[in-house]
């Protein structure tokens, strides 16, 4: 079908609205995310927690703007006969009143069920195909933040990071793009394989997780097969990974044993001494020879050349990360916050804006019968972000968008030519590092004790 079909198919089977972020975010889910987390009061605040949580949903949705700027725009306090407008001051408070919780938990119950809503319309031979990786963000360098979070270690010489970082771990329904789950951890005090192991435990049953090379550890792989029903996954091999073959199912297609080493046993004494897998040998055009391991065993039921392209389908967890770092944060070198919990509060709201942004794409995608990537993440965020606050002029205070894309036109411009697969790039660098020092973390001189006579 050409790009000009798939425009005419666009303009005559979508409707003129799609479904508004009241419908899928509604006060039901707001409130029981705050009664979850401990926040509910019945005391009428002038600016109400269940406002922080859309508050915070415009912080992510509204990068250009200040957050006094975005209550104004969204039109979120509570009306008062005297006609003010909320303190500056008063936002930061409540905030800092609500927490991280309400919206972590938000994020968590809904991610949960509009991954699944999508994963399960795409299965491939039965499964959900899911993908799991990190990434990490910036926060403002200030010193509760250095403390809660650390930064990168760059060795003696260099020291730590001029920025404080968070890991964020994702498990994403890879052809929708929409988060089943992530966690968030301090860069310095976490590590990705420890923080893998507890956002696989969120992998639904029926289902393929593909992995990044660096979670090849059978602490983090054998625990998903066990503690699950049909849970399984696909990952390429490191170049000191050894194995044992065990049989030839095919050309380049093995039944392989790997060593569980001790140190993995004694951390878990539950795993084997040896665990079984499949692997994969295969090489594409322009790049070395790679070998994949994979808990599917079977090779007539999961032919070898469909695992193949099943693995390459990871790299749509690195274009979300793209979606979220350079359209959403609009490539800013830090977020907002620069407390700790108020840095989780609004990671926690970017996932949850990602995610309702890549919801709707879903639904149009569903309705014209296109897959989800082939609608324009770009596009779709700006559309979303001109209604959101086109909406606060004609509607009622505190009123969130009923009809998110307006026009059937606007509609055709989402989507996108198809995927040119022939193209190759190899990995490298785009922009040169600057040559200038990098400007490190002074330790400060530690203030005077108060009781303490001047000099």
């Amino acid at each position: 079908m050409s790009l000009q079909e798939d425009l005419s198919l666009v303009a005559s089977a979508v409707p003129e609205s799609i479904a508004s972020f009241r419908e899928r975010l509604d006060e039901t889910w707001i409130a029981m995310a705050l009664q979850a987390s401990g926040v509910a009061t019945l005391r009428r605040r002038r600016l109400p927690a269940e406002q922080v949580i859309w508050l915070v949903l415009g912080m992510a949705l509204m990068r250009d703007r200040r957050i006094e700027e975005v209550v104004t725009k969204l039109d979120l306090a509570l009306p008062v006969p005297s006609g003010k407008s909320v303190a500056p001051s008063s936002i930061p408070e409540a905030r800092e009143r609500v927490g991280s919780k309400p919206v972590e938990w938000l994020f968590a119950e809904t991610a949960r069920l509009w991954a699944a809503e999508g994963a399960d319309e795409q299965r491939w031979r039965g499964l959900a195909v899911y993908g799991v990786d990190g990434t990490s963000l910036r926060v403002p360098d200030s010193p509760e933040n250095r403390e809660e979070y650390g930064g990168q270690w760059a060795g003696e010489a260099k020291g730590d990071s001029g920025y404080p970082m968070v890991r964020v771990l994702a498990l994403m329904a890879l052809r929708t793009h929409v988060l089943a789950g992530a966690v968030v951890g301090g860069y310095g005090k976490t590590s990705e394989q420890g923080m893998a192991r507890d956002l696989l435990k969120q992998v639904p049953d029926d289902s393929l997780a593909v992995l990044d090379r660096n979670f090849l550890s059978p602490l983090s792989l054998f625990p998903l097969t066990r503690d699950g029903s049909r849970r399984h996954w696909l990952i390429r091999t490191k170049s000191n990974t050894a194995m044992k073959t065990l049989k030839k199912l095919a050309e380049g297609d093995e039944l392989v044993e790997l060593k569980v080493s001790k140190e993995a046993r004694e951390k878990d004494p539950s795993l084997p001494r040896t665990w079984t897998a499949r692997a994969i040998r295969y090489q594409r055009k322009g790049f070395k020879p790679q070998t994949l391991l994979t808990s599917l065993l079977d090779s007539v039921q999961y032919p070898a050349a469909e695992l193949v392209e099943m693995y390459h389908e990871r790299w749509e967890l690195e274009l979300g990360f793209d979606e979220v770092k350079t359209e959403l944060l609009e490539r800013e070198e830090a977020i907002r916050s620069k407390k700790p919990d108020n840095v989780l509060q609004e990671v926690w709201g970017i996932l949850l804006a990602y995610n309702l942004v890549r919801l709707e794409i879903a639904r149009v995608a569903k309705q014209v019968g296109l897959p989800p990537t082939r609608i324009s993440f770009v596009l779709a965020l700006s559309l979303i972000r001109d209604e959101w606050i086109w909406s606060t002029i004609s509607n009622s205070p505190g009123a969130i968008p009923k009809h998110l894309l307006r026009l059937r036109q606007n509609l055709q411009r989402l989507v996108l030519p198809p995927r040119r697969s022939e193209r190759v790039y190899p990995r490298a660098v785009k922009v040169k590092m600057s040559n200038y020092a990098r400007k490190r973390p002074t330790p400060t001189a530690p203030k005077p004790d108060a009781e303490t006579p001047k000099a």
